[in-house]
């Protein structure tokens, strides 16, 4: 009976759809505007297999979206130890042409990442796409979501403007989930202009998930307010409001019948739905609407298809574990110390090998509070260039972090150790561009800033391919704004500070740039920064000698004896010392990004324009800072009252 009255409306359905749906003045637009992209640090095990499988997953994709005209497609493929999962999405306003254009864009946009990367994803405006090894399709949050927000600011009302785009942004948090398709499109007039707003869920999602993910996006997006537009995104969902149109008036929906409590069914909406259309035709495609999805059977969980889990957070290790994986803490253990703690080699049960470093930090409340979610966040910080944090354990007044095991230790023992000499030009560039770009990550690619403060050669660790890790970055958050090793406002090591924040405590960005130049300078050199040059008359520090020889234009004499002549390129390290002395100005202000460094240290050319100016170093009596730092609670004047800028001449 159904499908007789299905076949009796459909040729009445057909017209009305194409009548709704042709807009004369559609023009194509497949927005593709990029608002995120990352790729993951770990490669598959098997690049043959992979390649093959992410390539068959991407065709499978462009096929139901081409062929088939879906806004929304996954694939899997599996050949071999290295399976690929894949999933594309479309926001539903935009037309099958246009969608297949954003696929194409986010399917060569992904190819950017390294061959190998086994996870990718890509943000446009108009579409999302992106491919994991593990089953993720019912996953809607992860770390690291975030918000962009227009530069505009709303005139005139902006009061009125945020307290009605807020209250629209509320009420699509709110329906969305409960809509089949898990999309909204909505249009409001407010004074002087009108509030176009969307949310979107991957339809794998479940409705919980889709609401969760929306919590986030709405609680994001909200600080773009009193700004004209802003945009949310996290694994599974999209929220974006404008005052400029985005999306044709036919697509919006009324979503006031999922705005009351209880509402919950799904099989009352009309996707992309008219507004003010014709009785007939919102009951002809309602029934539509209905009867379609009372023939679609009932979706399996798509975790207990896959196996897909969500992310978890940090371990939380028992004490009695890592004491007894490092033997008590023992001495011979013991990897390194610093005034942050103590690190020590730790095997756990499952012969994992880890390393565990205990905080020195007194007792405070604020820490107490902070501790746990601060790990969870610094935890979830994967870069290919930074040590992991696994996990922690708080027990009384220990606080103690587990990271990833380096067997290779720190960069200073290739420099000044004992395996000094050991590192080719090549290793040392590649550490050089590895560190820079660990940096960057930190300061300008994670969903938040985050400020190391102790950038130096021992917390630069090597992994097997000596490769740079840039570890102990999560102190920088973890320890409270008035403790540090020194028990002043100060947190660092002299020789490697940035003159402003070591004497008036101005920490910003840019005194991590200072101190990468410093580490930089170091790798060349194979000289300590903090060490008086003896073997010439003016008993140069590093920075000033540096400075000395570039003026003279003698860079090479700074290169580290150890280093053959022919092993490097005399340009390449010229260059190379110029963009250390730009990250050690004296100003913070003509210092440049990391991202900008990473750049620089990429290009094949020279920079013409590369004109460092003088740098300044930080100097300490190293009697008197000893004694100042053995009383408690010393001030920031006790602690800056032991240093004195030397200039660079």
């Amino acid at each position: 009976m159904q499908l007789q009255l299905l076949k009796l409306l459909l040729p009445f359905i057909t017209i009305i759809l194409w009548s709704c749906w042709t807009i004369p003045d559609a023009q194509a637009d497949p927005q593709i505007n990029l608002i995120n992209k990352g790729c993951s640090q770990y490669n598959a095990t098997n690049l043959s297999n992979f390649n093959q499988n992410l390539n068959a997953s991407l065709a499978d994709l462009r096929s139901q979206v081409s062929n088939q005209s879906k806004h929304f497609a996954t694939a899997h493929q599996a050949l071999g130890a290295d399976p690929v999962y894949a999933l594309f999405q479309c926001r539903n306003y935009l037309s099958n042409t246009d969608c297949a254009a954003c696929f194409a864009a986010a399917a060569a946009q992904i190819r950017n990442c390294s061959a190998g990367a086994n996870g990718a994803r890509v943000i446009y405006d108009g579409c999302f796409l992106r491919y994991e090894s593990n089953g993720f399709f019912d996953q809607t949050t992860l770390p690291g979501n975030s918000m962009i927000c227009g530069n505009n600011t709303a005139v005139g009302g902006a009061t009125a403007f945020s307290g009605a785009a807020q209250q629209v942004l509320e009420d699509l948090q709110i329906a969305t989930p409960k809509i089949n398709g898990f999309f909204a499109a909505t249009k409001t007039q407010v004074a002087g202009g009108t509030i176009y707003a969307i949310a979107q869920c991957v339809e794998t999602a479940s409705e919980s998930g889709c609401l969760d993910c929306l919590n986030v996006g709405y609680n994001n997006i909200q600080s773009c307010l009193p700004n004209t537009d802003g945009r949310a995104f996290d694994a599974g969902c999209f929220m974006r409001y404008s005052e400029t149109s985005f999306f044709a008036d036919n697509q919006t929906i009324d979503i006031t019948p999922f705005l009351k409590q209880g509402s919950s069914s799904k099989k009352g909406a009309i996707i992309g739905g008219v507004v003010g259309g014709v009785g007939l035709i919102v009951i002809l495609l309602a029934l539509f609407a209905w009867l379609k999805l009372y023939k679609k059977p009932k979706r399996a969980p798509r975790g207990d298809i896959l196996g897909a889990t969500e992310l978890k957070g940090p371990v939380n290790y028992r004490y009695k574990d890592l004491k007894s994986a490092t033997k008590n803490f023992s001495d011979e253990n013991k990897l390194g110390e610093g005034g942050f703690g103590d690190v020590y080699k730790g095997t756990l049960q499952n012969g994992k090998v880890v390393a565990v470093k205990k905080l020195l930090l007194g007792p405070s409340s604020k820490i107490d509070e902070h501790f746990e979610s601060e790990v969870k966040l610094i935890s979830n910080v994967h870069h290919r260039n930074l040590v992991r944090l696994l996990g922690c354990c708080s027990k009384g007044q220990e606080r103690i972090l587990v990271y990833e095991y380096m067997a290779n230790n720190s960069l200073d023992r290739f420099l000044f150790g004992e395996k000094k000499g050991s590192l080719n030009w090549k290793q040392r560039c590649d550490i050089i561009l590895g560190t820079a770009r660990g940096l960057a990550y930190l300061h300008e690619d994670f969903h938040v800033c985050i400020i190391h403060r102790d950038i130096k050669t021992n917390n630069i660790l090597l992994d097997d391919d000596l490769q740079p890790r840039i570890a102990d970055f999560g102190l920088a958050r973890l320890l409270p704004e008035d403790q540090s090793h020194l028990s002043t406002k100060f947190a660092g090591t002299l020789g490697y500070t940035a003159p402003e924040y070591a004497l008036h405590g101005q920490l910003s960005v840019k005194a991590d740039t200072y101190s990468y130049g410093v580490v930089v300078l170091e790798i060349i050199s194979g000289q300590k920064s903090s060490e008086l040059r003896t073997d010439d008359d003016d008993g140069d520090f590093l920075l000033q000698r540096a400075w000395k020889l570039y003026e003279r234009d003698m860079h090479l004499d700074l290169v580290d004896k150890t280093l053959e002549t022919g092993d490097y390129d005399p340009e390449e390290v010229k260059k190379i010392i110029e963009i250390a002395l730009l990250c050690t100005q004296a100003s913070a202000a003509t210092r440049p990004t990391m991202s900008e460094v990473v750049v620089l240290l990429k290009s094949k050319n020279s920079q013409e324009n590369m004109k460092p100016t003088m740098p300044v170093f930080v100097e300490s009596n190293l009697k008197s800072r000893a004694e100042t730092s053995t009383s408690t609670g010393s001030s920031t004047s006790n602690a800056t009252a032991s240093t004195s800028i030397l200039s660079a001449r």
